[in-house]
């Protein structure tokens, strides 16, 4: 089932998605689905170009980011030979404010000249929870959604840490839709700048798999309905320019495409 947030210039809602834009429906679901129950309205939606679709979820609290976690992006990024992964998550945190919606434009800060795309699967927790097994994180799952963390490549660098590279605003990129009841352990992800395919893996090749992550992270953090964690991305990462439009297509999910524009 995919969940669309959506505005026709109105206050923001949430409908069942039927089709695709241009040629489909929303049907309008009452409330928000990560407190309540997926209930029919029956008011029905036409999908067209009157529609803006938004981000899928706002996190309440947190976007908390495991890097390294793709072998293929281990060896691309490694700074000596034969670099190990990480044995563990490695984790860091993106704000809340740092997260746009489909559309939406990427802004390149002026403090950076080498921005880069990461394209991911990114899972959205629905309950308040702490210290949770392995074995009983999809109690916990919500969903999925496709995120972009976008990352200024040489403040990363030159920081050694990665809060401001990973932070600034409109950098974590999520949506089009928050997929429902999906199986998210082997479906591909693509990622592709003005058409070009830059990024092509399958989640079936994550290091530590999505039941180990949610457990890991949520062994250090409570998460809250709505946090959103982005998982890792394969091997292919490069820079972004001003005028380029940036897709990340997840098998099932959907394309999250945004453009990329230069701060004013």
């Amino acid at each position: 089932m995919l969940i669309a947030r959506f505005t026709t210039g109105e206050d923001p809602r949430y409908a069942v998605v039927e089709g695709e834009q241009g040629s489909g429906f929303l049907h309008v679901i009452s409330g928000d689905p990560l407190f309540q129950t997926v209930q029919m309205t029956g008011e029905k939606v036409r999908f067209d170009d009157a529609v803006r679709l938004l981000a899928p979820v706002i996190p309440r609290s947190k976007v908390v980011a495991v890097g390294k976690n793709y072998a293929d992006h281990v060896a691309e990024m490694a700074t000596t030979p034969g670099e190990a992964p990480p044995e563990e998550p490695l984790l860091f945190f993106k704000p809340n404010t740092s997260v746009i919606g489909p559309g939406d434009p990427i802004v390149l800060p002026r403090q950076s000249s080498n921005v880069h795309y990461e394209g991911e699967l990114a899972i959205v927790i629905g309950k308040l929870c702490k210290d949770v097994p392995a074995e009983r994180v999809n109690e916990v799952v919500l969903g999925y959604t496709i995120a972009n963390d976008v990352t200024a490549r040489d403040l990363q660098k030159s920081d050694r840490q990665w809060a401001r590279a990973k932070g600034f605003d409109t950098f974590c990129p999520l949506g089009p839709y928050l997929v429902l009841d999906a199986d998210a352990t082997d479906v591909r992800v693509t990622t592709r700048v003005n058409g070009e395919t830059k990024q092509d893996g399958r989640t079936s090749s994550l290091i530590h798999k999505i039941p180990e992550i949610v457990a890991y992270i949520s062994a250090a953090f409570t998460l809250l309905p709505g946090d959103v964690i982005l998982t890792g991305t394969p091997a292919g990462v490069g820079p972004l320019n001003a005028g380029d439009r940036v897709e990340v297509e997840i098998e099932g999910m959907g394309v999250l495409s945004n453009p990329v524009v230069s701060r004013d």
